[in-house]
């Protein structure tokens, strides 16, 4: 240990300590602007030059070390003259355009002019005439703003080793830039000095220089020479959600990340683990998610997504159990009894992290089996019934009651027997547009057909089909259709083909089956007397809402045209089935109203979740909801609503992801999928997702954007108090 004086205050620290990090550490202010606690010290920006007693001049405390007996002085006449002079030689050829920069009120130039008092009124200004350059994806290179503290080059370079910024020339003037590849970055000198600027070397996109775009030079750049396209300002997201933008748009917010690097590492059982600390159905979601995250995924912006779905599923399906089967969170038991009305994933969910907060808790399903729509609403081919019943059984492991074939109408009288009730029945009733034609024989709705398909039942359609929606469900009805021999489907829907609800993939592979889609059209009668003998339909010109959130369609005059068929599905929305007798009070499509932030119902004692309080969206929407339920309920029943638990174990995220010139290049790998022929007369899976050699390729194309909530943030003089006489940093 040594002991050293800094402007009277006594800190004992390490010997050979960088002083600066000490003095900041202890809660002393010394400017600074090239130096980050993350990145290795160049000393070029004078900021924090000190005077020591014994020593001649100034000398930078980034890079001095300390020494027992160091007596330092940060505020003498000398420090104050020279740091001033240097600030002003760096505002010279810094715009002058504070107040409209992106960078205003986060900018760390702007901080230390205001404590140092400098301006650029005695230099001479220059203008350096470099472009800003936008075209590079997810970051904006604005080197007009640029001061050459080096910290871009340092992160790059030194903290994650990928080497794309470079320092270079042009007329005189030193930038950053990307360069050149190879041997000529290898061999461009000290990449942590300023004064190692290299030679003129061809220019290129961060794309093609390799950039990892892990966005290290952003969060480091103290004046947003080099800054995110999208500013923290410019949302009312935080910055966590900003920067890891895929866990933000996971309705459960699973650390995706997180088990994208599990797989990468070859460790599928934490993978799957860190899923199953947010939902317990990583299986399921593997097959069908809806992937929220993937349509944030910022490798969108570079190349294409990630296929998150794809990598869950694998994890999932190479998933032993060795971190989470009998080792997660189980809470001694309550004394209290919850009922949960519905086994889908909103109420199973819900079932689930209720009994590991020591709650006893039974599940009263209507229907045969539990799952919900994960049973009997998505085809087979999407997912099998024994993926859903092998998840539902962890659940009941854990000691949830399953009650099943059980139909509850009066959920009030379930509070006898009960502290509380979950009301989680979901949208099973199937909604007829009110239409000409919608009563005649041959019309059908999407639940009940879908039910009947699931259950192996008659269906009762034709040969010849038109299914009206544009979701996945109404997918789900086309290919089901086709599946049970129909020889001709059409689906139209009022959306243009770029808005259609459903998945991009849903529609490309009905197509490869012969599907026909029609998108932009409205439905203008079902036509026959007593059977269903076609749908008129007219072309639509333009389809939006209004302020008012009312649809607004414009047809296009004399575009009416027919289409023949024996059989008319209505795939277009679900209610809830409950009726005002069931004592709660109900909104729009019957759905339950609640309090949305503690989702109590009317009744006190009485919660509600999932698709029955919002409407029909996902499986991984419904977990979230069950999720929500489960913390509410815990509270009103006296518990602290902690339904967290941490499964896999501790994770290393090195930050020295390396150089790959060809890693912004990387497209998704493609899925093993059986063609149209081999699937579409039956109801085998036919997708088989990534195969073993390329899930560690894929995985291996994340950004790994988490890498830079590590980097230690601004440290500003308006957080720091000199006044402290005596401190042990």
């Amino acid at each position: 240990m040594a002991v050293i004086m800094i402007d009277d205050v006594r800190l004992e620290v390490a010997d050979n300590a960088n002083v600066l990090e000490c003095a900041l550490n202890a809660g002393i202010y010394i400017p600074h602007l090239c130096h980050h606690p993350d990145l290795p010290e160049n000393g070029s920006c004078r900021m924090c030059i000190v005077e020591v007693d014994g020593t001649d001049g100034v000398t930078p405390s980034c890079t001095l070390r300390a020494k027992d007996g160091m007596v330092i002085h940060t505020k003498t006449e000398q420090v104050n003259r020279l740091r001033t002079l240097a600030l002003e030689l760096l505002l010279a050829g810094h715009p002058e355009d504070c107040s409209t920069c992106p960078k205003y009120g986060n900018c760390e130039m702007q901080t230390l002019i205001q404590y140092i008092g400098a301006n650029n009124a005695r230099m001479r200004v220059r203008s350096k005439g470099i472009k800003m350059n936008e075209e590079n994806p997810l970051l904006i290179h604005d080197m007009n703003r640029c001061v050459l503290c080096g910290r871009c080059v340092r992160a790059c370079n030194d903290l994650r080793g990928a080497g794309v910024l470079q320092y270079q020339k042009k007329d005189m003037e030193t930038y950053v830039g990307t360069g050149a590849s190879g041997d000529d970055v290898r061999d461009a000198g000290n990449r942590s000095s300023v004064k190692a600027a290299v030679g003129i070397l061809h220019e290129r996109l961060l794309k093609d220089a390799g950039c990892r775009f892990c966005t290290a030079c952003a969060e480091v750049c103290p004046t947003g020479s080099i800054r995110d396209k999208i500013q923290l300002l410019d949302t009312d997201r935080t910055k966590e959600d900003v920067v890891v933008p895929c866990r933000y748009a996971c309705p459960a917010h699973t650390d995706i990340p997180r088990y994208i690097r599990f797989v990468k590492d070859g460790d599928y059982d934490a993978a799957a683990a860190v899923i199953r600390e947010k939902a317990p159905f990583p299986h399921v979601l593997g097959l069908i998610c809806t992937q929220a995250c993937a349509k944030e995924c910022k490798r969108n912006e570079v190349s294409e997504a990630m296929s998150i779905r794809e990598i869950k599923r694998y994890a999932a399906e190479h998933d032993t159990g060795s971190y989470w089967k009998g080792k997660g969170k189980q809470l001694p038991d309550s004394g209290k009894n919850v009922c949960v009305v519905g086994g889908g994933p909103a109420g199973l969910t819900a079932a689930y992290y209720l009994r590991k907060q020591g709650h006893a808790v039974t599940v009263k399903e209507e229907l045969p089996t539990v799952g919900g729509m994960m049973s009997y609403g998505i085809p087979s081919y999407r997912l099998p019934r024994s993926v859903v019943a092998d998840e539902a059984k962890v659940i009941e492991e854990q000691g949830v009651v399953m009650e099943t074939g059980i139909r509850i109408d009066r959920p009030t009288e379930l509070l006898k027997e009960y502290d509380a009730v979950l009301m989680a029945t979901g949208n099973h009733m199937g909604v007829r547009l009110p239409m000409e034609g919608k009563d005649l024989e041959g019309v059908h709705v999407n639940i009940d057909f879908l039910r009947k398909a699931s259950l192996g039942q008659e269906t009762g359609i034709g040969k010849h089909i038109i299914v009206l929606g544009g979701g996945n469900v109404a997918f789900d009805c086309a290919r089901t259709a086709k599946r049970l021999g129909a020889e001709e489907i059409h689906l139209a829907c009022l959306e243009a083909r770029d808005v259609m609800t459903a998945d991009d993939e849903e529609i490309e592979q009905a197509q490869e089956e012969g599907i026909f889609v029609h998108p932009a059209l409205t439905f203008e009668r079902i036509t026959g007397t007593n059977h269903v003998t076609g749908v008129d339909f007219m072309n639509v010109k333009a389809f939006y809402f209004d302020e008012n959130r009312r649809a607004v369609i414009e047809k296009e005059e004399g575009s009416e045209h027919h289409i023949e068929g024996d059989t008319v599905i209505f795939a277009t929305g679900q209610w809830s089935e409950l009726s005002p007798e069931c004592g709660l009070q109900l909104g729009k499509a019957n759905s339950i109203v609640v309090d949305l932030k503690t989702l109590a119902a009317s009744v006190e004692g009485i919660f509600a979740a999932g698709d029955v309080i919002y409407g029909t969206k996902s499986v991984i929407q419904a977990i979230a909801s069950g999720r929500d339920a489960a913390v509410q309920i815990d509270l009103y029943l006296g518990g602290d609503g902690d339904i967290s638990e941490v499964l896999a174990p501790e994770q290393f995220k090195n930050p020295y992801i390396g150089k790959d010139e060809e890693f912004p290049f990387l497209p998704a790998v493609k899925k093993r999928v059986l063609g149209a022929a081999e699937r579409q007369d039956n109801f085998k899976p036919f997708d088989f997702g990534i195969c073993d050699s390329d899930i560690c390729g894929e995985s291996g194309r994340c950004l790994q954007c988490d890498l830079r909530l590590q980097i230690h943030p601004s440290r500003l003089w308006t957080e720091f108090s000199n006044e402290q006489k005596e401190v042990q940093a």
